[in-house]
């Protein structure tokens, strides 16, 4: 063959492949149709929305969002990176999420599991966590699901400002009147409310709280395997039993 005809051939089938691979690529993408594998390995998945809002967030410890990442406009302020989901509302605010962990330590082992669940642009009002840790010998196990209040102006945004503020704040007893003067403006922080489930102690029963997150009322089952209905004063002290003791 002439060298310039199978010059000018060889031209022409490259351009013919690179064609037929690029058209095969843009309809399997478009491709509407469920696509079945067996196994995936994926370090990370974004579930988003036609407008590129992430909807949920699927990760390995790794790519968890910490320190300096953005996602839907938000910069993430600096906080432990774990395995689980992100959910994300309509405004592409953080709503949510399901996190976990597990390793050994020198002196026995320390993991957890916890379910969220936030009010709007805030912090979580409603968890399901387990702790399990193992030190010298001893276990402590913990599973409860835990009712919350948060502020009622509490944004996330602003809490991550509030909480570089604090940081940064030397002095403890300076630091702690900065922290309640945004604590009584509604602006951060949180307290348990109800909490019902096993507690470190073994402990099985329904736990109530006071608005400043003190224990007011338990309903227990204790590892003796007694029933007891307690009542405290706001100093901790009890102040009514079932059944009476003797």
């Amino acid at each position: 063959m002439n060298p310039k005809r199978e010059l000018i051939f060889l031209r022409t089938f490259a351009v013919s492949v690179t064609a037929l691979i690029g058209v095969l690529t843009t309809v399997a993408f478009k491709n509407k149709g469920n696509t079945q594998f067996d196994t995936i390995d994926v370090k990370r998945i974004n579930i988003i929305e036609n407008d590129g809002t992430v909807k949920m967030l699927i990760t390995n410890a790794a790519n968890f969002p910490s320190k300096g990442d953005e996602i839907n406009g938000r910069v993430y302020h600096e906080r432990k990176k774990r395995a689980g989901m992100l959910f994300y509302n309509e405004e592409g605010i953080e709503c949510g999420g399901f996190i976990y962990d597990g390793k050994k330590t020198e002196k026995g082992h320390s993991s957890g599991l916890s379910l969220t669940f936030d009010q709007y642009d805030g912090d979580q009002v409603m968890q399901l966590i387990t702790t399990d840790a193992k030190k010298d010998g001893k276990r402590y196990k913990a599973g409860r699901l835990v009712f919350n209040d948060r502020g009622d102006n509490e944004t996330q945004e602003m809490s991550q400002k509030i909480g570089e503020e604090l940081k940064a704040i030397q002095d403890p007893e300076k630091r702690r009147a900065k922290f309640q003067e945004y604590q009584q403006k509604g602006m951060i922080g949180g307290v348990p409310r109800v909490a019902l489930g096993q507690t470190p102690g073994k402990q099985n029963g329904l736990f109530l709280y006071d608005s400043n997150g003190k224990t007011r009322a338990k309903f227990i089952i204790d590892e003796d395997n007694k029933i007891k209905l307690e009542a405290y004063d706001d100093k901790g002290n009890v102040i009514s039993t079932w059944p009476e003791d003797k």
